[in-house]
């Protein structure tokens, strides 16, 4: 288990064990979540829009419209 310390500006360290398991470079982003329970969830936001774009492929076939796929 590693650990860092929150300084008086509140700004912490993320640790170098921590930093090489993320694959980290300087500008690498963390997004922060505050559980229910009072846990603190990290997670790296490695990816853009840019990024994603095209990875889904639009199927062929019949197009619906909204209205033709609502019940």
């Amino acid at each position: 288990m590693t650990e860092s310390t929150i300084t008086a500006k509140g700004q912490t360290t993320v640790p170098a064990e921590i930093r090489q398991a993320i694959g980290s470079v300087p500008g690498t982003r963390l997004v922060w979540h505050v559980l229910a329970d009072g846990r603190l969830f990290v997670r790296v936001k490695n990816k853009t829009a840019a990024d994603v774009k095209g990875i889904v492929q639009v199927p062929q076939g019949k197009r619906l419209s909204i209205e033709e796929m609502r019940p």
